[in-house]
C-alpha cells in the first residue's frame, strides 16, 4: 500500500512539519543569542557612551537618535551601523539640548533587504539590513585629530508604557521586524528578524449575497521562490470545535488572493452556530503584521445577514481574534425568519 493512503500518514506528516518548525525556531533563537553576545564584545571602561536621551525605531523603519556629545570640540561625528563586513555610515548633526549643551542627533530610514520597492531610487549608501544583529557605534573626531569609536549604552529594563499600539511593529510589506535590543554588557544594537510565511487579510467586503475576503501571502526569500506554484495552493475553512473542513475557492493575483466565504458549505456542515478559522496554503489566515495591540477593539465588526442562493438566510460575523486570527461565526436562520 502506498504510504500516502495509510490512514495515519497525514497525521504523521503534520507531526513532522510541527517538529521541523519547532527546530527551526530553536535554531533561529540560538543564532540571535549568539549574535547579540558577539555584538556586545569588547565593552570595557570608556567603550560605551551613556544611554542616549532618545533612541527609538518606529514601524521597523525609522531610527531616531539623540545623545549628549561626548566631547565639546568635535570636528566630525557619525553613526556606524555594522554587521560583519557590512557597514553603513550615518552623519550625526549637532543640536542644542534644553540646557544649552550639544546634542548629536540622527534620523535615518532603515531599509529591509527583502523589500525591493526602494532599491532603484535609494542611494547605494542607504542602510539595507539583512537578518541578524547590527551593532551601533559612534565614531567621533576631536579637535586633537584623535578618532574614537564607542558603542551606545542602553539602560536595562526600560519598557514603554502600555498603550493602543505595540512597542515594535513589523513591516507591512515583508513582515520583517526591526527593533532596538540590549546586548551583553549593555550595548545597543538593531535586531532584524525576517518573517516566517504568513497569509494576511487585507480587507473583507460584505454584500447582501456573500462576503469576499482579500489577502496576500507574505514570506521570506525561499518561500517567495516557491510562489511560482501558488496556483496549486489550496485554502480551506476549518470548524474550530471539531476540525470539520469546508473547501474554499481561491483566485490569485500576484502575491494577492481573494475568495468568497463558503457560507453554504459552512452552515450546511451541521446545525447550530459555529466558529470557523481559515488556512491558505497551510498558513493560518489573519492580520498579524500590525502594531495594533487589541485587534477586536480596534476593528469591531457587526453581524451580517446574507441571502444565499436557494433562499437560505445566514447570519455571519467575520472578525479578528485577540491573537490576530481571522474567524467567522455563522448560523443558518432560515427557519427562524420563515
Amino acid at each position: 500500500m502506498h504510504h500516502s493512503t495509510y490512514p495515519g500518514a497525514s497525521a504523521f506528516r503534520a507531526v513532522l512539519v510541527r517538529r521541523r518548525r519547532r527546530l527551526g525556531v530553536l535554531a533561529r533563537s540560538t543564532r540571535f543569542r549568539l549574535e547579540r553576545a558577539l555584538a556586545g564584545r569588547g565593552v570595557g571602561v570608556g567603550a560605551l557612551l551613556a544611554p542616549p536621551v532618545h533612541l527609538s525605531l518606529r514601524d521597523s523603519r525609522t531610527l531616531n537618535l539623540a545623545f549628549a556629545a561626548p566631547e565639546p570640540d568635535l570636528r566630525a561625528a557619525e553613526l556606524l551601523i555594522s554587521r560583519g563586513p557590512r557597514r553603513f555610515r550615518v552623519p550625526l548633526a549637532v543640536e542644542r539640548d534644553t540646557d544649552g549643551g550639544p546634542l548629536l542627533t540622527a534620523t535615518v530610514t532603515l531599509r529591509d533587504a527583502l523589500d525591493a520597492t526602494y532599491a532603484k531610487r535609494d542611494s547605494p549608501r542607504a542602510p539595507r539590513l539583512t537578518e541578524g544583529v547590527w551593532r551601533l557605534t559612534v565614531v567621533t573626531s576631536g579637535g586633537d585629530g584623535r578618532v574614537r569609536r564607542r558603542g551606545l549604552g542602553l539602560a536595562e529594563g526600560v519598557a514603554p508604557p502600555p498603550g493602543p499600539t505595540a512597542p515594535h511593529a513589523p513591516s507591512p510589506r515583508t513582515g520583517t521586524l526591526m527593533r532596538v535590543v540590549r546586548c551583553r554588557g549593555g550595548r545597543a544594537a538593531v535586531q532584524v528578524t525576517w518573517s516566517r510565511p504568513r497569509a494576511e487579510v487585507v480587507r473583507f467586503v460584505p454584500r447582501g449575497d456573500g462576503i469576499t475576503v482579500y489577502g496576500r501571502v507574505v514570506a521570506g526569500t525561499r518561500e517567495r521562490d516557491r510562489a511560482a506554484g501558488r496556483e496549486a495552493l489550496s485554502a480551506r475553512a476549518v470548524r474550530r470545535r471539531d476540525g470539520v473542513l469546508a473547501p474554499v475557492e481561491l483566485a490569485w493575483d500576484g502575491d494577492g488572493f481573494s475568495f468568497p466565504l463558503p457560507l453554504a458549505a459552512m452552515t450546511g456542515a451541521g446545525p447550530g452556530q459555529w466558529v470557523w478559522d481559515f488556512h491558505v496554503g497551510g498558513l493560518s489566515l489573519g492580520r498579524r503584521l500590525t502594531d495594533v495591540a487589541d485587534l477586536p477593539s480596534a476593528y469591531p465588526t457587526p453581524f451580517r445577514l446574507v441571502a444565499l442562493p436557494g433562499g437560505r438566510l445566514v447570519r455571519a460575523h467575520p472578525h479578528f481574534t485577540s491573537s490576530g486570527a481571522f474567524a467567522v461565526t455563522c448560523l443558518d436562520i432560515t427557519k427562524e425568519t420563515s
